[in-house]
Order: structure tokens, then sequence, then C-alpha cells
């Protein structure tokens, strides 16, 4: 009898992060062989006992993993109380239950990860991973080269200062500013944040890159499962997926995706 955390065994399945998975424990809202479970320290073994959450059985999900290319204007959640499109709405043809890695905000397109499997999620957002993202960014007048050498070495914001950041100026056009910017850490809306403390407006972003996955070969609003050697870098360099998967079964657009790059950390 192999027996695990239970919020481990949600995770895995898919019904929420590691973190979410422990407050639905503690919320009472988990059954195994129909006892409420809500400690933190249980344990279960998924092919032997009956697991459910708010009454429904828990049945393992083949894991998922895919990259979308978020439309602008698409809001990065399941749901929305304001009946705004959703990432969910381009993903209803994928039968699993995907949640986004991390968020991106409703004015920005690119590059967003979905999947099921709990652990991915949250080894892709922990802060001590420092996962690349890329970004291009429109600004609205011109940047010099020493504001430029401020943003790489990191910007004083209200939440402390930002982490060092790649910043490559790409042009000049029409007295607007485009920069390619790699950032090591997840803070919400930091590039915009970043243009405002510094009284720069942000015309345009997109994201390029996330953890070295790229979406170049997607339209906005398509996706692709990932490939498996895309699946083994992410696995050399943040240790997920536990298990590499062919994901043959997913149907998605028919281009073939580019060749994975080798993603950079940064070391603490």
């Amino acid at each position: 009898m192999t027996t695990e955390r239970l919020q481990k065994i949600l995770a895995q399945a898919g019904v929420a992060s590691r973190r979410a998975s422990e407050e639905l424990i503690t919320a009472g809202r988990v059954r195994v062989n129909g006892q409420v479970i809500n400690e933190l320290g249980a344990k279960a073994d998924q092919r032997r006992d009956r697991i459910e959450v708010d009454g429904r059985r828990l049945a393992r999900e083949k894991a998922v993993y895919i990259v979308l290319h978020k439309p602008r204007n698409v809001v990065s959640t399941l749901s929305d109380p304001e009946n705004r499109p959703t990432v969910a709405d381009y993903v209803k043809a994928i039968p699993a239950r995907l949640y986004p890695v991390g968020r991106l905000d409703y004015a920005t397109s690119g590059v967003l990860l979905l999947t099921n499997d709990g652990e991915f999620t949250q080894a892709l957002l922990h802060p001590k991973g420092k996962v690349p993202k890329t970004y291009v960014v429109k600004l609205d007048r011109q940047m010099q080269e020493d504001e430029i050498i401020r943003w790489r070495e990191g910007i004083e914001l209200d939440d402390g200062k930002t982490l060092p950041a790649d910043v490559r100026l790409i042009r000049y056009e029409a007295g607007k500013t485009w920069l390619e910017i790699t950032l090591f850490e997840g803070r919400n809306n930091q590039i915009r944040r970043m243009a405002d403390s510094r009284g720069y407006i942000v015309m345009r972003l997109a994201r390029l890159s996330f953890a070295g996955i790229e979406g170049t070969d997607l339209r906005p609003g398509q996706w692709r499962a990932l490939t498996v050697d895309e699946q083994k870098l992410l696995k050399k360099a943040f240790g997920v997926p536990k298990s590499l998967r062919v994901q043959d079964d997913l149907i998605g657009p028919t281009k073939k995706p580019p060749k994975p790059r080798t993603v950079r950390r940064v070391e603490a």
C-alpha cells in the first residue's frame, strides 16, 4: 500500500495547486472513504481509497501540458465575474481540468502555460526557481541608455526593489521605445509598474517565452501540447514534470513547434 499526503494527491490529480489543495482540506471539503478530512498531515492511497472533493470522486487525469498564445483583452483565469473572455474559452476541447501557470494581465498577450499538474505549477511559480519570463514592450517615449541600465539593475517599487533583469533595446520608432525584457521573478504587473514608477506609459506588452517555452508558431487564441523535448528542458532546469509524456492524444495546431532553447537560470 502506497500512501501520500492528501494535498499532494489532489495537486497531482489537477484539482488545484498544492497550496489551494491544502485550503480545500482545512475547509472540510475533502472526504476519504466517507470521512471528512481537515488535517494537512493526512495520507491516502489513491488506488485503494475513495477520495472525494465537494462530493465528487477524484479520478486521476492524464497529465496535460500546453502552451497557449493568450490574446489581449482576455482574462487568464477560468472564470470572470464580469463575463469577460477567459483562457478557459480557448481550451474547451481538451478533456482535462487545466489551470494557468501564473497569469498574464488582461491587456497583455503572449505565452501562457496551462496544466492539470499541481506540482508542475508550484515548481514554476516558486520564487526560488527564478523562472525566466521574456517580454517585448513598447513605451510611449524614447529611453536613454542610462535609464536602460537602471532597469537592468532594478527599479524601486512599493514592494521593494526588483531583481536584476535582462533588458535589450530593440529599436526606436517615431519617438517610442521597443525593449525586450527578461524577468526572473513573478510580481504582479511588474513591467507596467516599473514603467509607471519611471514616468513611462506601456503602449504594448507581450510575453515571448516562459521558462524557455515559446509560442512563435501560434496565433492569438491557439494552443499546442508541449513536446517531450520541451518537457525535458523544464525537468532539467526546474525538476518538473516528474514524468515525461508524449501528448499525441492532444489535437492542436499542426505547425511544428520551435526547438526548445536552453534555459538560463539565475542563482540566488
